[in-house]
């Protein structure tokens, strides 16, 4: 019988399971085929926090650093958790202490490292040649050494002959194409098979498959949701909607519980912002039925009793919202439009009392215009309101902003940065980003014109002369010197989680701690 040992190779944030693993994982259990999983994303970190013992220290942050660490991280999964995360000096001064020790031990190895992001200097996850010499070269990767003892031993245990890797994101991409290149030396006769967010973009890509010697040569890659496609690879029978499997993946991840990630839909319902990679890339737009969805859900928290239910769709749709409000869930977060139904406050007291925390809202702009110009489907009245009934049911609101669109300049960013102050009541965290443009977007192939960021052949975006001089220069400066500044916007900004952002976020909120310590 063919056995697949499913992986996350490191690195990204590992404060709850990969997603990708369990649904994986549950649909070809489903299908008849026989399935093992590990995060070594969460075990790679532990590993890198452990050797920060072993390291010459200086200076009496890196002292304290080192030796509260396993203190720190235990205080951080803490279920009984009030004096961390209802305090946001404390809070801070954890992650940032632990994160400090997982850089130093990155350091060592020639990385950089923090609990959200790994680089490698000198090489581009979006250079193909960089990716193919991580392949011919893993011994020069950073996790080497835990790697390769650590797939060897999983490898031997349980006699797989497919090694499944899920690719999400571009601080994985290096280590995944050196373990790649590590397998296909040391066990040939193991199959390689490769999916993820990341994987499905560049597939998309024009240059994927412009080299003779290509990364398309070193495993099978599979692009889209992989449920039913890697299913039929390994010569099971896809079983529609099967649920996800978290058996394996229990952790201890870094927050203070289980957190139960979940997902209604994949894509995006909307699908017509112009700067978003969902148009760009045309990704088919799936939907579970709602009833049946939840009542999965459901079982999934009669089993793992989570701490948090995060919601992975693009944007939670209105047909699944008004099915959360007949149920009854732990405290649940996740994405979701400005749409009609959260300017509706009895509505939003519904969402509030089936679990509903934080929703994570993309505004993007304080400014009609650039709304228009976005094909946002979206009024600042309707923002307006809405925010005013999540504020009033007692739902915290993420909210993302976007800056230097085509259609902006800085008047429209004064009215962005108008409107958030105005509203600061009702904005419980902020996410601040620079545009960048999908190099597949309409206007990318329109009348603006583009240049390449750097010489990489597998860039996602690109760089382009912006037609009203509002250039990334010029933003950053506004955002630094003025946006920030404001000390309404300002008092927001402090209260954001470092590294983890909005994964931590809902933790910081005082019904979520409530439920964490009933939980235990």
């Amino acid at each position: 019988m063919t056995t697949l040992l499913l992986i996350a190779p490191p690195h990204f944030k590992a404060c709850e399971p990969p997603a990708s693993l369990a649904f994986l994982s549950g649909a070809l259990r489903a299908g008849g085929v026989e399935c093992v999983t590990a995060d070594l994303n969460l075990e790679g970190q532990l590993h890198l926090l452990q050797q920060a013992n072993t390291l010459p220290l200086e200076g009496k942050w890196q002292q304290r650093a080192v030796k509260n660490c396993n203190r720190n991280l235990k205080a951080l999964r803490m279920p009984r958790s009030r004096q961390l995360y209802g305090n946001n000096d404390r809070y801070r001064r954890c992650v940032i202490d632990i994160n400090k020790v997982l850089e130093m031990a990155a350091a060592e190895t020639g990385a950089k490292a923090s609990l959200a992001d790994f680089q490698l200097p000198g090489r581009s996850p979006l250079a193909s040649e960089d990716l193919l010499q991580a392949a011919r070269e893993p011994q020069s990767n950073p996790w080497f050494s835990f790697f390769s003892h650590r797939l060897r031993e999983l490898l031997c245990e349980n006699g797989a002959d497919w090694l499944g890797l899920s690719l999400n994101f571009l601080s994985e991409a290096l280590t995944t194409f050196a373990i790649i290149g590590w397998m296909r030396q040391e066990f040939p006769g193991v199959k390689l098979v490769v999916g993820g967010g990341l994987v499905t973009t560049w597939m998309s890509h024009p240059n994927w498959s412009s080299r003779e010697s290509h990364l398309a040569t070193l495993a099978h890659f599979i692009a889209g949701p992989g449920e039913e496609a890697l299913t039929t690879l390994l010569g099971g029978t896809p079983v529609a909607d099967a649920p996800p499997d978290y058996r394996e993946l229990a952790g201890p991840y870094f927050s203070p519980g289980f957190v139960l990630p979940w997902t209604a839909s994949r894509g995006c319902f909307w699908r017509r912002c112009t700067f978003c990679p969902e148009t760009a890339e045309r990704n088919t737009f799936l939907l579970s039925p709602p009833r049946k969805n939840i009542l999965q859900l459901e079982k999934q928290c009669e089993r793992h009793s989570p701490a948090l239910i995060h919601f992975l769709d693009n944007a939670i749709t209105p047909a699944m919202m008004r099915e959360l409000t007949k149920w009854r869930m732990p405290p649940w977060y996740g994405f979701a439009r400005f749409d009609g139904l959260l300017t509706n406050e009895k509505f939003c007291r519904k969402l509030a009392a089936s679990g509903c925390v934080m929703l994570k809202l993309g505004l993007e702009s304080g400014d009609p215009a650039v709304l228009a110009a976005m094909n946002k489907g979206t009024v600042l009245p309707l923002v307006e309101r809405a925010l005013a009934s999540l504020k009033n049911a007692g739902i915290a609101t993420y909210i993302y902003l976007l800056f230097g669109t085509p259609a902006e300049e800085r008047d429209a960013a004064l009215c962005t940065r108008d409107f958030v102050a105005a509203h600061a009541q009702e904005i419980d965290f902020l996410n601040l980003a620079i545009f960048n443009m999908p190099r597949l977007s309409e206007e990318a192939r329109g009348g603006i014109t583009t240049m390449d960021f750097s010489d990489d052949d597998l860039s996602i975006y690109t760089d382009f002369v912006h037609p009203l001089d509002w250039h990334r220069g010029k933003i950053r400066r506004f955002l630094d010197s003025d946006f920030r500044r404001t000390p309404e916007i300002a008092a927001i900004l402090r209260r954001d989680p470092p590294f983890f952002t909005s994964n931590h976020a809902a933790f910081l909120l005082p019904a979520t701690i409530e439920y964490a310590e009933r939980q235990r």
